[in-house]
């Protein structure tokens, strides 16, 4: 082959070669293009699903957050709400005690112009009074101008000062009488009030009398009780902090404590053991324990009960076990609890006579005699240590000065003070309220004032508070002011060791000396 034909053959090669990668690149091109609008159709797919997926989480999203926003507008709806409602109750507290106050300022007010109508009605009669007089003082100037030749002047300064003697006596007369008759009114107003509060309270005159007295079915089982060298009886004192005659009684076992809660858990301990059979120390234990607890239940559930009963708030757990102690305590045979509910029932429906705040006069009455709850392991009259307790619990001023001077122990700075004082000896005074007779509350004061006046020194003496203060006047020239402090320490030791009387006897040595001199 020739150099022309191997230039011919490699010109048509090279012409076929690029025919052919021109038909081969438009393949590809082809096939490119198939393959890059394929994967973006799948991109195009892949981001709508994950559009969707977004869409829906958001919405999902949003609609909790709707839910979570809408209940806490309904929460502080209901806040709201419950806000304005008890803004609204005190609202109506506030204006039910305006509308009490309101009718007696108009019941005063009334009063009032009632006087005020009198004494206008005094003024006329008194006016007319002095017209008359001074058509006398005319009549007997000019007599007294004819017959003791005075002239005008000194006749009427002499029937002036006559003039003056007569009015001033009259007015004396009427105002003493003004006086007389509204302490008249005011007596008998009080009376009615008093006697409106007991009609309303119909208190069962009855009491509850309590003992430490244990029955037993037969003298036997007075020494299962002992036990073997007496370690069952030990084991029940020691147990229960109560003291255990056996001897003294048949058939009986006697239980002694000052402590009430005390003698309650042993009295509830011995008929356990005497119905159950099984008096060993380690079941005295176990049944202490069980009985304390059950107790203090028992104790709190009366003192939330009494707290109910007479619709007082924010009383603390502290002072509603306190209540529940009273329960337990007993003065003259009358529970201290349902004396306290008397005296707040009545202490509420007097405050409610009298327009003063309903709720804080029965507070008072409840809480007036909480210190006997604790009286056993404080030393100090009950109505301070129930104002001690008081004030460490937050309770208000006066309800704690009421509480402190329902006694007289100190002297009385509001209405409440003297309300709660009469109340408590209205419940206590009631028939059937207290145990003891007259005869034998009569001879404890004489015996009081008795051993009082055996001691050298004493002028007078006497018994005050129901036999819980005793005064005795000393001649100064006799006692000095250290023999008077050692006069008191033994009066009290002999009443201590003579007499037999609930609570405590307050001893008060009085020494004065005055000195009394003449001018002439």
């Amino acid at each position: 082959m020739g150099i022309l034909e191997t230039v011919i053959v490699c010109c048509v090669v090279l012409l076929v070669g690029a025919v052919v990668g021109a038909v081969l690149n438009h393949w590809f091109q082809r096939v490119s293009k198939a393959g890059a609008e394929k994967n973006a159709e799948n991109i195009r797919e892949e981001a709508r699903r994950d559009a969707e997926h977004i869409l829906r989480d958001a919405r999902v999203s949003a609609k909790s957050e709707v839910i979570k926003m809408r209940d806490e507008c309904e929460a502080e709806l209901k806040e709201r709400r419950r806000e304005q409602s008890a803004a609204e109750r005190r609202i109506n507290q506030r204006e039910e005690v305006i509308e009490r106050k309101m009718d007696a300022i108009e019941q005063r007010t009334g009063e009032i112009e009632k006087q005020e109508r009198d004494i206008a009605a005094l003024r006329e009669r008194l006016s007319n009074r002095e017209q008359d007089l001074q058509q006398s003082i005319s009549r007997q100037i000019d007599e007294l101008q004819r017959i003791a030749q005075l002239d005008r002047e000194e006749a009427r300064t002499m029937l002036l000062e006559k003039l003056k003697n007569e009015v001033k006596n009259e007015s004396g007369i009427m105002v003493r009488d003004l006086l007389e008759e509204a302490r008249q009114k005011a007596e008998k107003e009080a009376k009615r009030i008093l006697t409106y509060a007991i009609q309303r309270y119909a208190s069962d005159c009855t009491y509850e009398r309590t003992t430490a007295t244990i029955p037993l079915p037969n003298d036997e089982l007075k020494g299962r009780i002992i036990g073997r060298e007496g370690r069952n009886i030990r084991a029940i004192e020691s147990a229960t902090g109560v003291s255990i005659l056996i001897d003294d009684t048949p058939e009986a076992v006697v239980i002694s404590c000052f402590d009430p809660v005390r003698k309650e858990v042993a009295r509830q301990l011995m008929e356990r053991l005497i119905s159950d059979g099984r008096i060993h120390p380690t079941r005295i234990e176990e049944l202490v324990k069980k009985i304390s607890k059950d107790l203090d239940e028992e104790i709190y559930s009366a003192g939330e009960a009494a707290v109910l009963e007479t619709g007082i708030q924010g009383v603390s757990p502290q002072v509603i076990k306190l209540l529940g102690r009273l329960k337990y305590r007993y003065s003259f045979s009358q529970n201290v609890l349902q004396h306290s509910l008397e005296t707040a029932y009545f202490m509420g429906m007097i405050a409610a006579e009298l327009g003063f705040d309903e709720q804080k006069a029965k507070r008072i009455g409840l809480f007036h005699d909480i210190g006997k709850a604790v009286d056993h392991e404080v030393e100090g009259p009950h109505a301070q240590i129930g104002a001690d307790i008081l004030r460490k619990n937050n309770e208000a001023k006066d309800v704690i000065a009421a509480v402190a001077a329902h006694h007289g122990e100190v002297e009385p700075t509001g209405p409440f003070d003297v309300l709660v004082s009469a109340c408590d000896t209205l419940s206590a005074s009631r028939p059937g309220a207290r145990s003891e007779t007259t005869e034998l509350y009569l001879k404890r004061l004489e015996q009081l004032e008795s051993i009082a006046h055996d001691f050298p020194g004493v002028e007078s003496c006497f018994a005050l508070q129901a036999g819980r203060e005793v005064r005795v006047v000393v001649t100064p020239e006799k006692i000095s002011e250290g023999e008077a402090q050692m006069l008191a320490k033994d009066i009290c030791q002999r009443i201590e060791q003579e007499m037999s009387y609930p609570g405590q006897i307050k001893v008060t040595i009085i020494r004065e000396t005055r000195s009394v001199e003449y001018a002439k």
